[in-house]
């Protein structure tokens, strides 16, 4: 079986420049039939200009886009945008205000009355406005307009969606079970999606594959579980939560830090390195207010550090320390109630096998140990 007749959409090194600035630099992705992917990356760092790129509506400087196959742009070729087969859900839904959610659904579809009819009924059904279809869009709710517009860019039968940041506007009340409603409707339509958005909870939430792109390039591609628990830089593993940074300088194919040990084989001698920790990977040790024994365990040593400040957040609490030895800032989640006074002191440590190891630069250490890297290979610890 040829693997390349199963992709809907493959993008090949597609660069884009307004001016002198350029906005995309060598995109490469690809989507199955069926498959929701997802484009995750900051405000600014080309997202939107990539589903122009795709739709029609702009072209690119280089590069290729074949849809099941077919060339539908590249430095010959540019097929305009009502034959590419493809679908646009944005976020501000751009419903017609003059038509009613039945005509808004009906707009653009060909094909007898009989079958228009029959295709307007089904979405009807599938995001379930029946009882609305005569209304306009300034009597709906913002829920019941996301709808309307996902039906409408269904109408047609698009072999690819393409969604920008589309739950956006939406009261954070409703906002996932409106993508819990929407990825069932996506997925028995059949329909390949790229989702962009700047949340990583959405991208994880919806995404079968998720790209990373920053600045205009790639930066890592992969299934949900893997880009988080396998990032392949520090900007990787920036985009899911906060980081911990604790730094060391190879010595002896090994750096030491303060809560122990770690070896770099495959780094250079005096290369300055950074371990990186998500705070729900540290823990905190509860004995006799950090003057008891140091704990040991296989993850190294324990740490003294003192708190700064706690706060709850809803489903955990976030506490703050500042390290005995080198007066680091540590990050710590826990998963409940959990508010110790500021002075207390206690032991953190963290676990090796979800910490993260990447090369940095000197004089990054000494400006802003929390500025982001240029992506290196890294080696994850187990």
């Amino acid at each position: 079986m040829n693997l390349r007749h199963e992709i809907r959409l493959e993008l090949n090194n597609i660069s884009k420049s307004f001016g002198h600035r350029e906005i995309l630099h060598d995109i490469s992705l690809q989507i199955l039939p069926g498959h929701v992917a997802c484009l995750l990356g900051p405000s600014g760092c080309g997202k939107t200009t990539t589903l122009r790129i795709i739709a029609g509506v702009e072209k690119q400087d280089r590069g290729t886009i074949k849809i099941d196959g077919r060339v539908v742009s590249d430095a010959k070729t540019h097929t305009p945008p009502e034959k590419r087969s493809v679908g646009l859900l944005f976020q501000d839904f751009a419903l017609f205000p003059h038509l009613t959610v039945e005509e808004n659904i009906a707009f653009g579809l060909i094909g007898s009355k009989f079958n228009r009819r029959q295709r307007i009924n089904d979405l009807l059904e599938k995001v379930k406005l029946v009882p609305l279809k005569k209304s306009y869009p300034h009597e709906l709710s913002g829920g019941e307009q996301q709808r309307v517009a996902l039906a409408r860019a269904l109408a047609p039968k698009p072999k690819i969606l393409l969604m920008d940041e589309p739950f956006s506007n939406l009261d954070d009340r409703l906002r996932d079970q409106i993508r819990d409603d929407t990825l069932a409707i996506l997925k028995d339509e059949k329909v390949s999606v790229l989702l962009i958005t700047h949340e990583p909870a959405e991208a994880m939430r919806m995404a079968e594959e998720i790209t990373l792109i920053k600045d205009g390039r790639v930066i890592q591609t992969g299934s949900p579980v893997e880009i988080y628990n396998n990032p392949k830089s520090r900007d990787s593993a920036a985009f899911f939560s906060d980081l911990n940074v604790v730094h060391g300088v190879v010595k002896g194919a090994e750096i030491n830090t303060a809560f122990g040990q770690f070896a770099t084989p495959h780094l250079v001698e005096g290369t300055d390195v950074e371990v990186l920790i998500r705070p729900q990977h540290m823990r905190i040790h509860f004995d006799r207010n950090g003057e008891g024994p140091r704990p040991t365990n296989k993850d190294g040593k324990a740490v003294r550090a003192q708190v700064i400040k706690s706060k709850y957040i809803g489903n955990s609490s976030l506490v703050e320390f500042l390290t005995e030895s080198d007066d680091l800032v540590i990050k710590a989640s826990v998963p409940a109630v959990f508010l110790p006074e500021a002075g207390t002191k206690m032991w953190i440590s963290f676990r090796r096998d979800k910490s993260y190891l990447f090369p940095c630069a000197i004089q990054q250490r000494v400006q802003n140990p929390y500025k982001n890297d240029q992506s290196i290979q890294h080696e994850v610890w187990k």
